[in-house]
């Protein structure tokens, strides 16, 4: 379930004190080229690695931040900080009526279902980058894999399913496609690559108290979440994890990706677009909750920090990090901030005691 189309990874960055001053020697060694993604030349002016890796393009205090169309891991600054605080005031100010709430909350299939009819299966772009972001999904579509299931949550238009299959090599993995939108799945099924031996797609409500049709408890490998989180209210949650625990297998993951608090998609909102703090309707009726870390580490294990272990949710945290990106507008001199929240869960592999 995703509206907007992004992509990225979170990369660790060595600290400054893990440098360590080479020996004079060295000097007389002969100067080493530097790789694409940091080469200036105009020859080959596209600070990016070959084959391309997200997370590689960084800024430094020397580079021209207008020199190209985007960096990574680069912070906002205090203006943009600034902006965005008064732009959360404004949209405080003059939240959706409670009218249009019972409109939007009482029945959010029916916009997703107008969504997916108004964009054909040719406007989403196939997340590609998904098995670099996430190895598992590589690990799983070997030959020598065995039997895994793959159940992806909120599987829009097949953007992330048939991209996996195009490369699966194992006879044994099987993907359950699931929307909360009918129309959704019904893309997904007319799609020439759908197969009912390797893919079946049905609509869920990952909030309700049923599992995905065609799945027990504890029968998932990996549960894949992208872009879905954040379209439930966030009186689901509870539900919604409790759902992804009971359908794992002990020791199964979940695969998360969704939107981090100050977004530029979150700065933009005008008035009448404000549910609750960091959740909003977009303009085709759509909701979307924009997600800070520590809340992401307490709704998935009921603790305060990712350390320690597993939670009283019965998931630990894999890891957990913060992808910003620095969008340039170069015609016009404009900075444009995302955030993401990307990470991986863990269900225990023995039950909370009851």
């Amino acid at each position: 379930m995703e509206s907007s189309q992004s992509n990225g990874e979170t990369v660790l960055v060595e600290s400054l004190s893990s440098l360590t001053v080479q020996d004079s020697s060295a000097a007389t060694d002969p100067p080493q080229p530097l790789p694409p993604h940091l080469s200036h030349d105009p020859e080959n002016n596209l600070k990016r690695s070959d084959p391309f890796q997200f997370g590689s393009r960084l800024l430094s205090q020397e580079d021209n931040v207008f020199e190209f169309n985007a960096w990574d891991h680069v912070e906002t600054d205090d203006s943009y900080k600034e902006y965005a605080e008064l732009q959360y005031a404004k949209q405080r100010e003059a939240p959706v009526s409670d009218f249009d709430k019972g409109r939007f909350n009482s029945d959010p299939a029916k916009w997703w279902n107008n969504f997916y009819k108004n964009n054909t299966a040719n406007f989403f772009k196939d997340r590609k980058w998904l098995q670099q972001e996430f190895p598992v999904l590589s690990k799983i579509t070997k030959p020598d894999a065995g039997s895994i299931t793959l159940l992806e949550v909120g599987a829009g238009a097949g953007n992330t399913a048939f991209p996996i299959l195009k490369h699966n090599q194992n006879l044994n993995l099987k993907i359950h496609a699931c929307d909360f939108s009918k129309k959704a799945v019904e893309v997904i099924r007319e799609n020439e690559a759908y197969n009912s031996k390797n893919i079946q797609a049905d609509v869920w409500d990952a909030a309700s108290e049923e599992l995905p049709p065609g799945l027990e408890e504890g029968s998932v490998d990996v549960v894949l979440m992208i872009f879905i989180f954040s379209a439930l209210s966030p009186s689901q949650w509870k539900q919604a994890v409790q759902n992804i625990y009971r359908v794992l297998k002990p020791g199964g993951e979940v695969l998360f990706r969704d939107y981090g608090r100050g977004d530029l998609a979150q700065v933009r909102f005008k008035k009448g677009r404000y549910l609750e703090e960091n959740f909003y309707i977009r303009g085709d009726g759509t909701r979307v909750y924009f997600f800070e870390k520590e809340e992401l580490i307490k709704i998935w294990t009921g603790k305060e920090t990712e350390d320690g272990g597993v939670g009283s949710t019965g998931f630990e945290v894999i890891n957990l990090g913060v992808d910003r990106r620095l969008l340039v507008n170069r015609a016009k001199q404009l900075k444009m901030y995302r955030c993401w929240m990307q990470g991986r869960f863990r269900k225990q592999v023995k039950p909370v005691p009851g």
